[in-house]
């Protein structure tokens, strides 16, 4: 139980920063599309290469059971609310530690 509960907090932390990678991506994607930055500015490259390389191993699996919305991709949203769920889980798993629950 003692090594459980950090454990358990740095799987929240984790969650957290890789909901926040998968917003910048997601607002990226939309700045690119509607030409507010180019990509040919390497700092915009580089953000855009790092966030793709990031959430692309998550979003594929997601993206062949979603549906095809014609242009419009809603696979971060499936991905951020299984973030949410799986935060909701460990958070509920740390309480009961707290609590004596196990």
């Amino acid at each position: 139980m003692i090594v459980l509960d950090p454990i358990l907090a740095v799987l929240l932390v984790a969650l957290n920063l890789y909901w926040f990678v998968v917003i910048i991506s997601v607002i990226l994607s939309w700045l690119v599309q509607f030409n507010v930055v180019n990509t040919q500015n390497q700092f915009v490259s580089m953000i855009g290469e790092f966030t793709w390389r990031a959430t692309e191993p998550a979003l594929r699996p997601i993206r062949r059971f979603v549906p095809n919305l014609g242009g419009l991709d809603i696979s971060p949203i499936v991905l951020l609310l299984g973030i949410f769920f799986l935060q909701q889980v460990i958070g509920n798993l740390r309480g009961s530690l707290h609590t004596g629950g196990f």
